[in-house]
């Protein structure tokens, strides 16, 4: 699967309140172990300051060895703050000395960098160089990767143009380590230069490494650059595959997205050609990029027509492809024509995840047709996918804002009967707390097609008539003649 890391972000997540390690939380193979509860504690606990920890270690009269080191480590590097950690470790390397060795150390600074402490790894990484101890390829990996996510590249090069200073030789695991580092937030022209500077260390895995320069270029979205290293990798002989097309493919895509839109299709077209020359078949992933790119754009009549194109060239859709295509029709009033799409989906025994009802009965919500998003819950339960509790988290708050708080308890007895656990406060029922939303719709305000392609215009959620649209013409007729008439005398 084609990996996409431009729409994944660094996520941000909170540490659970610090607790002190009991006997009844500590899992067995810790209470086994002499002196491992007791340094858990006393690294876990969040009470006092770090002088006071040393203090507390100072007095506890346990054996410290480096086996013990590690294991408190591991133990604690969920439950304790990482500073309290740090000052452990550092505690423990003064008492150890030379006891503590280099394997055991870059333990350390990889879980540190896990945890995306870059303080404690520049910590730990002076006092490693200090000690003339080794680095180990891959740390080095770990710590390069982390460093470019936080937007210190600079760093992450400059301990790979010196890691003869820790003890770490420029072989084919750190060279492609810091490539593949540096491509993956899109420092492809830097990447480049390590593999010029680094020719001979990469022989054997020029694949790999293209592919990864290839990626960064795409995160870039410079199609030109993307294109070029397609040409140097055909050049070099370096089999061409799906990965290749797939990421080119996407670098295209985004770029038209936000420039040429009415490009879109003819260019991803030519790319499936070109695909099929190299007897490549473009996949389900492949279509995918494209509707992603069709719907954002609100391409309605461009996406169904990929679809059934993926559908007779042989490709089977996935989950992605049918929620891509129906999606786009809902939030483009088209809900027939959507349900038609899920209910051929069901039809042909397709069973998606639980996700891709969560996410479509929010888009019918978000688009005020909470009745439809109820239909899509019955076709839900039809394919007896399971997971409906956060449907009904959706379901339910959003009838009662809307004021029909019937329906709003109606469902959530049929989620209680059905065993469901909701996440929603059953003060959400209670009109003296729920605030009502009452939309104020002006008269043709709001357009919708419905399943056939026609616009009906809609006032205060209810059908204007034909008729009533010629009046509102005539009356403005009658006023444009009045006032003409009051212009001339």
């Amino acid at each position: 699967m084609l990996k996409t890391i431009s729409t994944h972000k660094l996520k941000r997540f909170l540490f659970a309140p610090y607790t002190t390690l009991t006997t009844s939380h500590v899992p067995t193979t810790l209470q086994c172990l002499p002196g491992l509860q007791e340094l858990c504690n006393i690294v876990s606990t969040p009470i006092g300051g770090l002088t006071e920890l040393e203090t507390s270690l100072e007095k506890c009269k346990v054996p410290l060895t480096p086996s013990l080191v590690v294991q408190v480590v591991d133990h604690c590097k969920e439950e304790a703050p990482t500073r309290r950690l740090l000052r452990f470790f550092t505690w423990s390397c003064k008492n150890l000395g030379s006891g503590l060795e280099d394997k055991d150390f870059n333990h350390a600074i990889r879980v540190f960098a896990e945890k995306k402490d870059h303080k404690a790894v520049d910590i730990l990484l002076k006092d490693l160089r200090n000690d003339h101890r080794a680095l180990e390829a891959q740390t080095f990996s770990i710590v390069a990767e982390i460093f470019v996510k936080l937007g210190r590249e600079d760093d992450a090069l400059g301990i790979f143009k010196n890691l003869d200073l820790f003890n770490c030789p420029q072989d084919k695991a750190t060279v492609t380590a810091i490539i593949n580092a540096l491509c993956a937030k899109g420092h492809a022209k830097r990447a480049e230069g390590v593999v010029y500077h680094h020719k001979d260390k990469i022989s054997g895995l020029e694949s790999c490494v293209y592919r990864s320069i290839l990626y960064g270029w795409s995160m870039q979205g410079n199609v030109k650059e993307t294109r070029r290293i397609l040409q140097e990798m055909k050049s070099k002989k370096i089999t061409l595959d799906l990965y290749c097309f797939n990421t080119f493919l996407r670098c295209l895509c985004e770029t038209n997205l936000k420039k040429n839109p009415s490009g879109l299709v003819p260019e991803a077209l030519n790319v499936f050609m070109e695909m099929r020359t190299y007897k490549i078949i473009p996949n389900s992933i492949s279509y995918n990029i494209l509707l992603s790119c069709l719907g954002r754009v609100r391409r309605v009549k461009e996406s169904l027509t990929v679809f059934d194109s993926m559908k007779k060239s042989g490709c089977a859709p996935d989950w992605v492809s049918y929620y891509l295509v129906t999606r786009v029709l809902y939030l483009t009033g088209r809900f027939g024509k959507g349900n038609q799409i899920v209910d051929m989906m069901i039809e042909e025994e397709f069973v998606p995840p639980a996700k891709f009802y969560h996410d479509l009965v929010g888009v019918l919500c978000g688009v005020e047709r909470p009745n439809y998003a109820l239909e899509l819950l019955d076709r839900m339960k039809k394919s007896s996918v399971g997971d409906y509790g956060p449907v009904y988290d959706i379901l339910i708050p959003k009838f009662c804002r809307d004021g029909d708080f019937e329906k709003g308890k109606e469902l959530w007895d049929q989620a209680e009967k059905m065993g469901v656990a909701l996440q929603c406060p059953r003060d959400v029922l209670d009109p003296s707390i729920t605030e009502v939303f009452q939309p104020n719709w002006k008269e043709n305000d709001l357009k919708v097609k419905d399943s056939t392609g026609v616009d009906t215009r809609t006032s205060k959620g209810k059908p204007l008539s034909i008729s009533n649209k010629q009046g509102d013409r005539n009356g403005r007729k009658q006023k444009g003649k009045s006032k003409k008439k009051a212009a001339s005398t």
